[in-house]
C-alpha cells in the first residue's frame, strides 16, 4: 500500500469510562467517514489520566488484553474496515501492569501490542507507581496498512526508540500521548515545553525519513487527591511527513479529528537524498549502551 489516509482522534476525558469510549468511537467513525484507513487514539483514552496521584485502588481500572477495550475497538475496526491503534491500562499479571498500545486489524483481530518502555516519574505524571516497563523489543507491528512503529508518550523524547523502530522496518511512527501544562507555570515556560514536544517528534520524522502521527488528549482533568490545579492537556495532535512537514494539526483547546493523506513511497525518495541511515557510524556508537560515558 503506497497511499494511506490516516487520522488522529483528540478528545477530553471525564470520570465515566463509558462516555470516554463513546467519544473515541465518535472520533473513529468521523475519521472513517473521511476515508481514514488507519486511526490513532490518545494514550489511556478510556479513563482520565489517573497517574496524577498514587492510589492502589486505581489499579482496578486495569484490564486484560484481549479484554473489554480491545473487544470494543475490534468490533469498530471490523464494522468500519479500518486499522485502529488504541491504548489500554493492561493487567498482565497480579502486580504487573503495563501502559499498552494495541493494534486492531481491519477484520477485528489483534495484530499486536506495544508495552510502553520509558516510564516517567514527575510531578503530576506518577507512572512508575502503576506501570512496569515493557520488555521490548522495539519492533514494528505488521498490518494491512503497513508496518507500524508504535511507541507511547514518554517514549517520544527518546531518539533511540524511534531509530530502532526505523531500523526494524517501520513505515510510520505513532505516539498515543497524554501530556500538558502545569497550570501554575508561567506562560513562557508553557510555550517552551509545548514547542519542544512538537519539535522533538518532527525531528524523529526527519532523522528517520518517516511520517509521524501524534495523538494527545485535551482539556482540564482533576483527580481526587491530586494537585488542586489538576492538569491541562494541550491537545495539538499532529501528523508530519518524512521531512518533518506538518500535514495536519489539532487545536490546543478543543476536541478534533485530523486526517492526512500520506504517500508512503516518499520515505524511499527522502532517504535517497538524505541518507542518514547509510551514513551512520555504527563502529563509533558503543557508548550508547552505557548510562554515562565517564
Amino acid at each position: 500500500m503506497s497511499r494511506l489516509t490516516v487520522a488522529c482522534v483528540q478528545h477530553a476525558c471525564g470520570s465515566d469510562p463509558a462516555a470516554n469510549l463513546a467519544a473515541s468511537e465518535a472520533g473513529i467513525r468521523a475519521a472513517a467517514a473521511q476515508g481514514a484507513q488507519l486511526v490513532l487514539l490518545q494514550e489511556l483514552h478510556r479513563t482520565q489520566y489517573f497517574c496524577q496521584v498514587e492510589d492502589p485502588a486505581l489499579f482496578d481500572l486495569a484490564e486484560s488484553v484481549p479484554g473489554p477495550t480491545t473487544d470494543f475497538l475490534a468490533a469498530l475496526a471490523r464494522e468500519l474496515g479500518v486499522v485502529i491503534v488504541g491504548s489500554v491500562f493492561e493487567r498482565r499479571l497480579a502486580g504487573v501492569y503495563h501502559n499498552t498500545a494495541v493494534v486492531l486489524e481491519r477484520d477485528g483481530t489483534l495484530a499486536g501490542r506495544y508495552r510502553k518502555m520509558h516510564i516517567p516519574d514527575d510531578p503530576g505524571y506518577l507512572e512508575k507507581f502503576y506501570f512496569t516497563p515493557g520488555d521490548g523489543p522495539f519492533a514494528p507491528i505488521d498490518t494491512s496498512v503497513g508496518r507500524l512503529g508504535v511507541l507511547v508518550c514518554w517514549d517520544q523524547w527518546y531518539p533511540e526508540a524511534a531509530r530502532l523502530m526505523a531500523l526494524a522496518g517501520a513505515q510510520l511512527l505513532l505516539y498515543p500521548t497524554a501530556i500538558g501544562w502545569d497550570p501554575t507555570d508561567e506562560a513562557a515556560e508553557q510555550a517552551r515545553q509545548h514547542e519542544a514536544w512538537i519539535t522533538i517528534q518532527r525531528a524523529h520524522a526527519i532523522a528517520n525519513g518517516l511520517p509521524v502521527l501524534v495523538c494527545n488528549r485535551v482539556g482540564d482533568e482533576h483527580i481526587p487527591g491530586g494537585a488542586p490545579q489538576g492538569a491541562r492537556f494541550w491537545g495539538s495532535s499532529f501528523i508530519a511527513g518524512p521531512q518533518g512537514e506538518l500535514l495536519a494539526q489539532a487545536p490546543t483547546d478543543a476536541p478534533a479529528v485530523i486526517c492526512a493523506d500520506l504517500d508512503l513511497a516518499r520515505s524511499e525518495q527522502v532517504r535517497r537524498i538524505w541518507p542518514f541511515l547509510r551514513d551512520r557510524r555504527i563502529d563509533a556508537y558503543q557508548n550508547l549502551i552505557r548510562r554515562v560515558s565517564d
